[in-house]
């Protein structure tokens, strides 16, 4: 038995790409209905995780900040040390000066280093500060961190829950629709998904409504809707992009728009007035 080759999506006629298109699109509507139960939850979690990184993140910058304010306070320190030394060596050499410009010379160099000295020892507090001022920044953003990370393992523990209850008929639905994708030209493929993706409800194939494309509920001129129903070509609403097919290509009863009441009853009764009227 000769084995059976595959159509190419290529030689499909228009209905016919325009039922896959159509099953395509219920397939997609379906999986967007699965995925509004998960309501906000994706969200928030994804919020709390960007929240918990960026915590995180501050708190590397903080101790990094720490790092350069020890690094900045061994070098103060040094230099007191020098500056202790160089006061001591100037003292000394006080007691060996001839005359009185050699003193005033070591005077002002000890006057010097000891400012310097103040000067140091004044940064060592303001570096002891500013360090006691970030570690209690660092426990305030590791207890902030805590109680986030608490909250995001709750709604990711909610959100998997969700997921798993649907996982399975989801994935069922995305195999469908890669299997029908394969049944579609490429080209046409894009197009509807771009459609899909520019939609706020992700409609990207509707039917005609009561005389209104399906999607934007514009108002379809009675030849653009006769060439619907030929299904001779793919035509796209003129208003919002969508893809257009005929109620009964859908499978859904066209509903007639309801007739305008007449008002012949007043009309009516306006006449029969006139008449005792005139014969009065």
């Amino acid at each position: 038995m000769a084995k059976e080759t595959k159509k190419n999506p290529q030689d499909y006629t228009v209905e016919e790409k325009l039922k896959s298109l159509y099953k395509l699109q219920q397939i997609f509507s379906e999986i967007d209905r699965i995925k509004t139960l998960r309501g906000e939850l994706p969200l928030e979690v994804q919020d709390l995780e960007d929240e918990v990184a960026g915590l995180r993140t501050r708190i590397c910058n903080i101790t990094a900040n720490i790092e350069t304010l020890k690094a900045e306070e061994a070098k103060r320190k040094y230099k007191i040390e020098e500056a202790k030394a160089m006061i001591a060596k100037y003292t000394e050499d006080l007691n060996n000066v001839r005359n009185n410009r050699e003193y005033d010379l070591l005077a002002k160099e000890i006057e010097f280093q000891t400012l310097e000295v103040e000067f140091c020892e004044k940064k060592l507090r303001q570096y002891a500060a500013e360090q006691k001022a970030k570690n209690e920044d660092i426990e305030r953003t590791n207890a902030l961190i805590e109680d986030r990370q608490e909250a995001l393992n709750e709604k990711k523990a909610e959100l998997e829950e969700i997921i798993g209850e649907t996982r399975e008929e989801e994935d069922k639905l995305r195999e469908q629709a890669k299997l029908l994708e394969t049944s579609i030209e490429p080209r046409l493929l894009q197009s509807f998904k771009r459609i899909r993706k520019n939609t706020r409800n992700g409609l990207g194939v509707v039917y005609v409504q009561r005389d209104a494309c399906g999607g934007c509920f514009n108002k379809i001129p009675p030849q653009r809707q006769l060439d619907i129903k030929m299904r001779k070509k793919i035509i796209v609403c003129e208003y919002c992009g969508r893809i257009m097919i005929d109620p009964e290509l859908a499978g859904v009863k066209e509903v007639a728009a309801p007739a305008p009441e007449k008002k012949t009853r007043k009309r009516a009764i306006r006449k029969t007035e006139k008449t005792e009227e005139g014969a009065e």
